[in-house]
């Protein structure tokens, strides 16, 4: 498969549909029994899927060369335990929606310009990306703050595994959005519900679906990569504050790194496009450090550095 090859083509879907049976053997086994019928599965996966193979690799080398060796070397191995990581995380967001993590400890960095918008019953947009477990955040939110969050997703891949977190819990407010292009139609409605003080999420590390993607081009992990320019069109859009979520497991421990990006974006008519990429550049940077401390955490498992 060819770098031309777009994310949405790749997706999580053959993991979706293994972790029914590896749920099933959690539940009446536990953790340890789950990762070893886990890494069979994985081992099949990585050998027959050599784009995500080839991207975990990629990442690996990058990450590692910025660190100056200090983070998991471009192995076989490590690429098995990249995709382990990711696994381990789709059992953890079930776990999160079954109720089964509520009492997990949980170190919030930064969270005091959100809580207070929070406290002021003001919405916002919160940026995020593929690293971690935002079902947590997601859960956290709602369950001890009562934050109402509005998911952006795309549909092709997302309700697989949205239909097994309803299997999980289905009293669970699974309320996404799922959009592949953001119209004036979808932009009325989160208006309205930023201005009932809600939040809207979206993925700000992925290139959108489109013929002719909406990016801006900043750098990361030494490199420049293609960043979609939406999610801060969206948000100037709004009119509201903007910020950045990022959730990341750091050994035994949940860890959430919270930013504001923006007390509100503004985007001059005549220097949009390098406003768009200071902001990106800003969250490109964020993410960077999160990979840095969690690096088997992100899961973009496509050729995240070509425009393609």
């Amino acid at each position: 498969m060819n770098s031309a090859t777009h994310w949405s083509r790749i997706g999580e879907r053959g993991f979706a549909s293994g972790m029914r049976i590896l749920l099933g053997i959690y539940q009446l086994l536990g953790r340890w029994p789950f990762r070893i019928a886990l890494y069979p599965v994985l081992a099949w996966y990585v050998a027959s899927n050599r784009v995500a193979r080839h991207a975990s690799r990629d990442y690996l080398a990058r990450l590692s060369a910025v660190s100056d060796g200090n983070s998991p070397a471009p192995t076989l191995l490590n690429v098995l335990r990249h995709f382990g990581a990711f696994a381990e995380t789709m059992l953890d967001k079930l776990l999160a929606w079954r109720g089964d993590l509520a009492d997990t400890e949980v170190d919030v960095e930064g969270r005091e310009a959100l809580a207070q918008l929070i406290a002021m019953g003001r919405g916002g947009v919160i940026l995020t990306a593929h690293i971690g477990n935002f079902e947590l955040c997601r859960k956290l939110g709602e369950s001890r703050r009562g934050v109402r969050l509005n998911i952006l997703v795309h549909t092709r891949h997302a309700e697989r595994f949205n239909r097994l977190l309803r299997e999980a819990n289905p009293d669970a407010a699974v309320r996404l959005i799922q959009v592949s292009e953001l119209g004036a139609a979808t932009a009325v409605i989160l208006s309205e519900r930023v201005e009932a003080g809600e939040f809207v999420v979206i993925a700000a590390d992925r290139v959108p679906i489109s013929s002719k993607p909406d990016v801006v081009d900043v750098p990361f992990l030494g490199a420049p990569a293609p960043f979609p320019a939406g999610p801060y069109i969206l948000a100037a859009v709004l009119k509201c504050p903007l910020f950045a979520v990022i959730p990341g497991r750091r050994g035994k421990r949940f860890h959430i790194t919270v930013r504001q990006l923006a007390a509100q974006v503004i985007l001059p008519r005549g220097d949009r496009r390098t406003a768009i990429q200071a902001l990106a550049s800003d969250f490109a940077s964020l993410l960077e450090t999160e990979c840095r401390a969690a690096p088997l955490q992100w899961f973009n498992f496509y050729s995240f550095w070509s425009r393609s």
